[in-house]
């Protein structure tokens, strides 16, 4: 199973091009995509969940791409995409807004329903099920975003920043829950935090100026730092070899 962008490229208006003949494929159960703000990370993401359209290039995922009108559906069922921001639907409780995550991917009102259930408690939700969407934390709107997702049977999980602005117990609870939601899907993580690198993550990508700047295992990636401290030490080090900057 194949994430691929080829040739890709892509610009916001008659702006500067943030992506130039792009070419990269994950493969990986678990990847991040590092890189400091600005780098890319994502509009790649938006353009991998079929948000945006390149101007050029492809994306594909196992051989299916959104730009083909018959496999749309397929490939947006396939690929779910969490943005930093999740956005509560007035009136809808948490339990309603993961079945309409379902249904809008062409599930059953009835199947979406019964679905998700089950997606709700593989986040831990459950007790939350019944609560207006709106009033629930922005760690537990993340884990509501995961079990829309769930509900559909996603192959892929795209997650941009999704830790940004929690606290460390959320942080926590989100760490466990993508160490087990990779054991059956495969999970990208866009973000310009290094820590957690060698718990949770197979592969690393590094993105910087819209180029990929390092591809490889999350321990290739750490022997860049060479002999330095603790694995979030070598993490940093490495990081900032490669952008150019401080973490």
């Amino acid at each position: 199973m194949a994430l691929s962008f080829a040739g890709l490229s892509f610009r916001y208006g008659r702006k500067t091009d943030v992506f130039s003949d792009l070419s990269v494929r994950i493969e990986s159960p678990s990847t991040v995509l590092l890189g400091p703000n600005g780098a890319g990370k994502s509009t790649l993401m938006a353009l991998a969940a079929s948000h945006l359209t390149p101007a050029g290039g492809s994306v594909t995922w196992n051989g299916i791409g959104p730009s083909k009108r018959r496999e749309r559906a397929r490939y947006r069922r396939a690929v779910a995409w969490i943005p930093q921001q999740i956005t509560p639907i007035p009136g809808l409780t948490v339990r309603e807004q993961v079945a309409y995550a379902g249904w809008l991917k062409g599930l059953s009102r009835v199947a979406a329903w019964e679905a998700s259930e089950k997606a709700i408690a593989r986040v831990r939700l459950e007790k939350l099920a019944g609560r207006k969407s709106h009033e629930v934390s922005g760690g537990q709107l993340r884990r509501m975003g995961i079990a829309g997702a769930l509900t559909h049977q996603s192959e892929i999980i795209l997650m941009d920043e999704p830790t940004a602005g929690l606290d460390p117990t959320q942080r926590g609870v989100f760490r466990d829950l993508v160490a087990e939601l990779c054991e059956s899907v495969n999970v990208v993580v866009s973000t310009h935090q290094t820590e957690d690198l060698a718990d949770l993550y197979q592969e690393v990508v590094v993105l910087s100026e819209g180029r990929v700047r390092f591809q490889g295992t999350t321990g290739d990636f750490h022997a860049l730092a060479g002999e330095v401290g603790s694995p979030r030490e070598s993490a940093e080090a490495a990081y900032s070899a490669l952008v150019g900057r401080e973490v």
